[in-house]
Parts: C-alpha cells; sequence; structure tokens
C-alpha cells in the first residue's frame, strides 16, 4: 500500500475519532438532539468545502501540467521541424508530472542547440562575407533566419576551408609575383603606369584584391614584364657577341675591353645603349680595317673547316676565300660562311667531338705503337715501359667500341640529313678502315725492312764472322744456363752462353739462338767459350746436326727456323 493511501485512511480513522469525541463532548454538555444535528451539519459543511477546495487546486494543477505538456511537445515539435531532427517521443508509463518535466527539459535543450547553430551560422557568414570581399567571389547560398541542418553547416565550413586555403594560395602567388614584378621592374628601369601596377606595387599587400581576374592579370603583367627583360637581354647577348668577334677581330687591348666589362653582365637600359654604342665604334673601326678583319674570319674558317673534317673539295667550293678584293661584300660573304658553320658544328657538336676523341686516340695509340717497336725502349728505368704498354692495349680496346658508337651515331645523322657524313671527302668508315690498313701495311713494311736487314746482316756474319760484341751483364730470356745439358737429335750436348755449330766442310757457320763472340782465326775450326772448351769427340758428334742444317739451309742463309728465331730477338 502506497504511503499516500496509508495517511488517507488515518485521515478518515482520525475525522470519525473526532466526531465520535464531539457527539461525547456535546452528550457531557447536554446540548439538545437539534443543536447537535446543527453542529453536525456545521462539521460536516466546514470539512466538505475544506476538501471541495483543496480538489479544485489539484484540478487546476492538473490543468495546468496539461497545458504546459501541450505546448511543450508544440514548440519541440516546431523545433525538431527546423533542426530537422526525428519529433520528440515520450516514454511509455511516465505520470504526468514526469511527461511536463521531461518535455520542458527536452525543450530548453532544444532551444540551446538552435541557439548554438543560429549563432555559428552568423560568425560562417560574417567570414564568408570577409573572404568574398577580399576574393570578390559569390557568397555562400543559405538562408541566414533559418536554421540550418548540420549537413549545411557542415558544407559551409568545408566551403570556408577551401576558400580560406585558395585565399592564401592566392596571396602567396601574389606576394611571389609581385616580388617577381618588382626585380623585372628594377631590371627594366621602369616605374608603374596604370592604376593596376600602383596597386600591385603598394606596400598595403592585404589591401589587393585576389579576385581571379586580378591574379589573371597579375600573370600577364609578368609575363610581359619577363618578355621584355628577354628581349632585352637578347639584344645585350647578340651585342656582346657581336662586341666579342669584333674585339678578337679588331685585336682591340684588354685595357679597352675591361672598361665594357660592367655592361657585359646586366642588361639594363643603359647597359643597352652603351653597348650599342661600342658596337657602333667598332662596326666604324672594322670598316677601316677590312683587309685584317676578313683575314681574322679566314682563320676562324680554317679552324671550324678542321674542326668540321671539310675536304680539300669543300674547302675549295668557298671560292670568296681567295679573294684579294677586301670589300664591306666580301666580309658578309665571309661572316655568313662563319655563322654556317658555327651552326653546322653546334647542331652535330657531339658527333664531331667523337669523332675529334677517336682522332686524338688513334693519333696516340700510333705513337704508342711506334715506341713499342722502338729497340731503345729497353733502356727505359723509370716504369713508363709498362704504363705505356698498358696504355696501347687499353686504346687497342676502346678504338673498336668507340668506333660502332659512332657509327651508330653517323647512321642517325644520315638518316635526319639524307646525306652521307663524310671526314676529309670520305666516309668515316672507310677513312677508319684507311688508317688501319696503313697501320698494318706500315707493320708489315717495317716487318719485311728488319727481316731483310737481319738476312743481309747474317750472311755477312756467316761470309766474314761475326764482330766481337761487349757481354751484355743482363742475361737474355731463354738463354741455356752454362753446364746445363740439352740434347740434340738425341744426343746430349754441353751448351753455354757463347757456343756456335759449324762445318768444317763447307767452311759456313750457323749462328745460335743468342749473341755470340766471334772466332779468332788463329783457332781455327776448334770452338771456344768462356771457362770452357768443347772436345774433338763432342764436336764429331755433332757434325751430323751440322750437315742436316748446312744441307737445309741455301748457301749463304739461314734455315726458316733459324730466322723466326733470330726475328724474336
Amino acid at each position: 500500500m502506497r504511503v499516500s493511501e496509508v495517511h488517507a485512511a488515518e485521515s478518515v480513522a482520525y475525522l470519525n475519532r473526532a466526531l465520535v469525541r464531539l457527539q461525547d463532548i456535546w452528550e457531557e454538555i447536554g446540548i439538545p438532539e437539534e443543536q447537535r444535528v446543527q453542529r453536525t451539519n456545521d462539521v460536516h459543511k466546514h470539512i466538505k468545502g475544506l476538501l471541495d477546495l483543496m480538489i479544485a487546486e489539484e484540478e487546476e494543477l492538473k490543468k495546468r501540467l496539461l497545458k504546459s505538456i501541450e505546448s511543450c511537445h508544440k514548440e519541440l515539435s516546431h523545433l525538431c521541424s527546423e533542426l530537422q531532427l526525428p519529433p520528440f517521443e515520450e516514454e511509455n508509463g511516465c505520470t504526468m508530472l514526469q511527461i511536463e518535466r521531461n518535455s520542458r527539459t527536452r525543450l530548453e535543450v532544444m532551444k540551446e542547440h538552435k541557439k548554438q547553430r543560429m549563432d555559428e551560422l552568423k560568425g560562417l557568414i560574417s567570414k564568408d562575407s570577409e573572404l568574398c570581399d577580399i576574393m570578390c567571389t559569390t557568397p555562400f547560398c543559405i538562408d541566414p533566419e533559418s536554421i540550418p541542418s548540420v549537413k549545411q553547416l557542415e558544407s559551409y565550413r568545408a566551403y570556408l576551408d577551401d576558400l580560406t586555403k585558395e585565399k592564401e594560395r592566392r596571396h602567396y602567388e601574389f606576394v611571389s609575383v609581385k616580388k617577381e614584378i618588382s626585380t623585372c621592374m628594377e631590371d627594366l628601369e621602369r616605374q608603374p603606369e596604370t592604376s593596376f601596377e600602383m596597386d600591385v606595387m603598394c606596400e598595403d599587400e592585404e589591401a589587393f584584391c585576389l579576385s581571379s581576374d586580378n591574379i589573371a592579370a597579375l600573370k600577364q603583367l609578368l609575363s610581359q614584364l619577363q618578355e621584355d627583360k628577354a628581349q632585352n637581354e637578347l639584344r645585350c647577348s647578340a651585342l656582346r657577341t657581336k662586341i666579342q668577334e669584333l674585339w678578337e677581330r679588331l685585336q682591340i687591348p684588354h685595357e679597352e675591353r675591361a672598361a665594357l666589362s660592367e655592361h657585359m653582365v646586366k642588361s639594363k637600359k643603359r647597359n643597352i645603349e652603351a653597348l650599342q654604342a661600342e658596337a657602333q665604334r667598332l662596326q666604324v673601326l672594322k670598316m677601316q680595317s677590312m683587309k685584317s678583319v676578313i683575314e681574322a674570319i679566314r682563320a676562324e674558317i680554317a679552324l671550324f673547316w678542321e674542326r668540321c673534317f671539310y675536304s680539300q673539295e669543300q674547302q675549295q667550293a668557298f671560292i670568296a676565300y681567295h679573294s684579294e678584293d677586301f670589300t664591306e661584300e666580301l666580309l658578309e660573304i665571309h661572316e655568313a660562311e662563319v655563322r654556317a658553320l658555327k651552326k653546322c658544328y653546334e647542331d652535330h657538336r657531339e658527333l664531331f667531338e667523337g669523332v675529334h676523341k677517336w682522332q686524338e686516340s688513334w693519333t696516340l695509340y700510333l705513337e704508342l705503337d711506334k715506341k713499342a717497336n722502338d729497340p731503345t725502349r729497353f733502356n727505359n728505368r723509370g716504369g713508363n715501359l709498362l704504363k705505356e704498354e698498358k696504355q696501347r692495349t687499353d686504346l687497342q680496346k676502346s678504338l673498336p667500341k668507340l668506333e660502332k658508337v659512332l657509327k651508330a651515331q653517323i647512321d642517325i645523322w644520315e638518316q635526319e640529313n639524307g646525306k652521307e657524313f663524310q671526314v676529309n671527302g670520305q666516309k668515316f668508315l672507310e677513312y677508319v678502315q684507311q688508317q688501319w690498313d696503313n697501320h698494318h701495311t706500315e707493320k708489315e713494311k717495317e716487318k719485311l725492312e728488319r727481316q731483310l736487314k737481319k738476312t743481309k746482316q747474317t750472311q755477312e756474319d756467316m761470309l766474314y764472322g761475326t764482330t766481337m760484341r761487349t757481354p751484355s751483364k743482363r742475361r737474355i730470356a731463354g738463354t741455356p744456363t752454362p753446364g746445363k745439358m740439352r740434347k740434340l737429335n738425341g744426343t746430349s750436348t754441353m751448351s753455354t752462353p757463347n757456343s756456335f755449330l759449324c762445318s768444317g766442310l763447307g767452311g759456313t757457320m750457323c749462328q745460335s739462338s743468342i749473341q755470340k763472340p766471334p772466332l779468332s782465326a788463329s783457332k781455327g775450326l776448334g770452338l771456344r767459350t768462356p771457362g770452357h772448351a768443347r772436345t774433338p769427340r763432342l764436336l764429331d758428334r755433332n757434325k751430323e746436326n751440322i750437315s742436316h742444317l748446312n744441307r737445309n739451309t741455301p748457301s749463304g742463309t739461314l734455315r726458316e727456323t733459324s730466322q723466326k728465331h733470330l726475328n724474336q730477338i
């Protein structure tokens, strides 16, 4: 049982006890029945009025609660609609007071939520307006009076974030472009002329409108200034090139050139004027010294002929090169020829430099190969012999590789130009092959001359005897060691560094594979070696071999194997 019900039962019990007590009192007093009834009716009326009053008050409370609940529900429904939230639903099993309290609390929360959204919207609109003023853009499409939804606010925030980033990017671009414009104007010695240029060069960078049109105009202004600057630089470059050429051709002293050093670097207005004045001055000097200028150009032409591998026929095709009529027209012809040669060389520099590299490597290879065949090279004690041999071997390997690379480049060049690439009037590969052939022919010729010389010397030695030679301190490679045994046709013979084979019948001597001292005329056919003597018996054993050598060797010559061995020496 509820406490309120207990209290109600106690109130009824107390009322009954009170009425009984009143009856007792009235009885004791002796109040008549009629008065008792009257008094009881007064008590009844009093209690009934009091209870009716209390009931009326509670009924009024109930009405107020119902009205409050209805009002809250109505406002909640409207706010949910404005805030685009699901409708408010009351929990089941709640009393009237709980419903009213919950509705009122929910309404306060919803009102606060509405206020927050409207405050945020107001702030976003203010920021949007500021950005629109700076960037001249259209404001975000949203009703400032209605409550925005969560998605609308998110979209608005994202839009403003992007707009802020774009504003920062444009501001950075404006600052950097403004700096470049300032530099260009300084180089061009130019001041802002139009109102836009004045706005750009204004010190207050925040005051510049960062609209897309202004940024585009800013870039266009920079492009125009850069174009003007580039034209000035081209003019200065052309003037400098012309001045340098005239300086070289006219052989202007370095002291006079140094006076123009500042103008040879910068490209401002005053620099252009100074360069133009110098070019005009040199032009006058050139006209006054036409012959020396043309001769200087001819030296330059000859240099480029060499760089471009012009043949004699190609050089002779330029008839003006030999003209003695030093006129301005002849000068122009020579200048045009120099320009054409320079362009030809620059267009194909890589190919020409490759051919030059091959020629330098080839020349070095020929020098090293010539040194390798020089007998005096063994007198070198500085270690260069090994280095030169290694370098010669490396060149022998690298030259074919370089030729292969050049062939590929030449094939591409011939396809692009539709003509043959020639070196000194020949196709490059034919020129290379000719150089190799000439080299091989020369080597064969030298080898033949050495063989003939050695054959002639051998014949003279066999006929008249060898001349005494000073024994070398250094043992030659392949020389038998004294005292060692060697076999000749199965016969063991003692070999010494200075031994000879001779024939007593033919009177002909055959020199061994090493250098030996001459035989003494007073000793006859006897053989002597330093510190050793060959016995007649040992000599008899070798007669068969000696006669065999004499039969296979033509008169006055050595047999082929001996000749080969001599060539190796």
